[in-house]
């Protein structure tokens, strides 16, 4: 016996129901159980859909759905993270380097002419870091809006839109910077502090504006029923 269309779309309100509110994992929940129940129906064809549906349900344990929602963030977060890293990488080959050396080399000079003006310093990285989160904030509100008109919530791109497991690194700068001092540091010290700048400044990019532009392309790619389903 194969499922109705009737009994699919149970099996994604029953998901629902049961506190997944994506869609992505919505899918692999229902095709896992629809494929379960259908085994269960060989075995036993008396068995309605409500008691094999019940039957599949308990092999998820006490907390249900909730352990595979979480492993499914984990590994989304995970492949987000690479993305980070991947395009990080990209500044630090031929050709890009050169500019990322230019970019470092001007913040170096700045510093080293402003080096008694620690609180300038750390306005700038405070002002990077609020730009990082009220842009962080803008994506996130677009991307809602999105997910009202099309009615699907896709996990990886909430992650791409909302947030970054790596943003917490951004007020890690800032820390380092209200311990500092107004005096003549090391010529080493100021190349490091340019060289965070930058890396902040190429974190705050690629998060803000090189991965959203291209999240089209990462969620076909997640998704290959993301096409056919906006």
């Amino acid at each position: 016996m194969k499922l109705s269309k009737e009994q699919i779309q149970k099996l994604y309100t029953f998901t629902r129901q049961h506190y997944v509110e994506y869609y992505d994992l919505q899918t692999e929940l229902v095709d896992h159980l629809a494929n379960a129940i259908e085994e269960q129906w060989q075995e036993n064809p008396k068995l309605s859909f409500d008691e094999a549906l019940q039957i599949e349900f308990k092999k998820f344990g006490v907390f249900g759905f909730m352990d595979v929602v979480e492993k499914r963030q984990e590994y989304l977060i995970k492949k987000y993270n690479k993305l980070v890293l991947k395009n990080l990488k990209t500044f630090f080959t031929i050709p890009k380097i050169i500019g990322t050396i230019i970019s470092v080399a001007l913040v170096f000079a700045l510093l080293k002419f402003w080096q008694k003006d620690i609180p300038l310093l750390q306005i700038t990285f405070v002002t990077l870091t609020i730009i990082f989160f009220a842009g962080i904030l803008i994506i996130s509100r677009k991307t809602k809006n999105q997910t009202q008109l099309s009615g699907k919530k896709w996990m990886f791109k909430e992650i791409i839109f909302g947030y970054g497991s790596m943003s917490g690194l951004i007020n890690l700068p800032i820390q380092f910077t209200l311990h500092l001092k107004g005096e003549n540091y090391a010529n080493w010290f100021l190349l490091l502090v340019s060289f965070l700048i930058i890396l902040l400044v190429l974190v705050e990019y690629i998060v803000l504006i090189l991965i959203p532009f291209k999240a089209e392309e990462y969620l076909k790619e997640t998704y290959p029923e993301y096409e056919f389903s906006n």
